[in-house]
């Protein structure tokens, strides 16, 4: 064993936790197989620059095989250098492809809400996939994240959605995975103190620090407080649904009746 490979087993305990839920979620959601070419959507920010760890970590020790890229979106914002980005890829030993986008390059940097942001940055992702063949895209959202979606969707969309841990797009062309979702966000906080990323930076919409987002993050946290099992509960709770317990109408019914009255068979 070489002394890289001594101090790395010494000098990474939140890798090694952070890596096995990750690769624990690969598993149960089937995320990745032999021969994926993956690009790996990287902001800047402490969660997408860990999973590169992390996904560089459970190639070393996995038997299926696969290829995976940085890659970054930038829209030439004010707001982040990707220089810096760059820099600290190759550093790394991380290959990265760097995607300059102008969807939104004639307006200012703080009318642009995040919901815009994201979609503009997904749609130069999707695009980008398909030219350089990359069948996978993963993301870095962890638990904390899905959780805050489902409750954003409740709250200001009036339905149940999340984001899921793997979806297929484009009849099975490319499929999202997010293999931290089963990761929580002090636990990245943790790898990114322990991997000297927490500091870096990112490229993010305007808005995102008084988004409705953030309003229902600090939300949750007030109520860890007395329940430290919430954000968890929430997550699982849409794979423990009950369905006989859901809310419907006589009019809501009508639109799952696949057949009619005189053809129901006991």
């Amino acid at each position: 064993m070489t002394l890289t490979q001594i101090r790395s087993k010494k000098e990474t305990p939140a890798l090694t936790a952070v890596s096995k839920r990750a690769g624990k979620a690969l598993v149960e959601f089937d995320m990745i197989r032999e021969g994926d070419r993956i690009a790996v959507a990287v902001s800047g920010g402490k969660d997408s620059l860990s999973l590169l760890h992390v996904l560089r970590d459970r190639l070393r020790i996995s038997p299926v095989k696969f290829d995976f890229t940085a890659v970054h979106i930038d829209f030439e914002f004010s707001d982040f250098n990707p220089q810096i980005l760059i820099d600290y890829l190759e550093k790394e030993g991380f290959p990265c492809l760097v995607e300059k986008a102008d969807s939104l390059k004639d307006e200012r940097y703080e009318d642009i809400d995040c919901f815009r942001w994201s979609w503009n940055r997904r749609k130069a992702l999707f695009q980008l996939a398909d030219r350089e063949g990359f069948n996978k895209i993963a993301f870095g959202h962890h638990m904390d994240d899905i959780v805050e979606t489902i409750l954003l969707n409740q709250f200001y969309r009036g339905e149940i959605a999340a984001m899921k841990p793997k979806q297929e797009l484009f009849d099975g062309k490319l499929t999202i995975i997010r293999p931290l979702a089963y990761v929580r966000e002090e636990a990245m906080v943790r790898l990114a103190h322990e991997l000297g990323i927490a500091g870096m930076g990112q490229s993010k919409c305007a808005n995102d620090d008084t988004s409705h987002r953030m309003l229902i993050k600090k939300m949750l946290r007030q109520f860890e407080l007395e329940n430290p099992m919430i954000v968890a509960n929430i997550f699982n709770s849409l794979q423990n649904i009950k369905s006989e317990y859901l809310i419907e109408t006589i009019k809501s019914q009508s639109h799952h009746v696949t057949k009619s009255p005189t053809s129901v068979t006991l």
